[in-house]
């Protein structure tokens, strides 16, 4: 069963910040559909990674500005910004995940939340 909690709006919020992630060259891009996940805590999961805490700060301030100059949304919370090893952007229904390398082979996202789908993006 799939959820409906504004599935178009949430859907263009997290192309919105994949293309955020591609504009600073963010690592393995991916997006996780968690609708059809009954635990889930929101639509889309949108993952990716850089090398160093400089990058992930840019790369999370990317999708902020993305996502703010298309629908003028604010993050309802921002977690991690003053260590840039894994900054959370929750958007209530697309939570964005930035990922210093080593903390997103430690954490495992995509393997906590195996039952999504998941889809590839390209770096710009």
């Amino acid at each position: 069963m799939v959820k409906s909690k504004g599935s178009k709006e949430s859907a263009y919020l997290s192309e919105l910040a994949i293309h955020g992630m591609q504009e600073k060259k963010g690592n393995e891009i991916v997006r996780l559909d968690m609708r059809n996940i009954f635990s889930s805590v929101a639509d889309y999961f949108v993952i990716c990674h850089a090398e160093s805490g400089t990058q992930v700060r840019a790369l999370a301030d990317s999708v902020e500005d993305e996502i703010y100059k298309a629908t003028g949304q604010e993050p309802w919370r921002k977690e991690g910004l003053e260590f840039g090893e894994w900054i959370l952007l929750d958007y209530v229904d697309v939570v964005v995940h930035v990922f210093r390398t080593d903390k997103r082979q430690y954490y495992g996202i995509e393997d906590l939340w195996g039952d999504a789908e998941i889809k590839n993006y390209k770096s710009a």
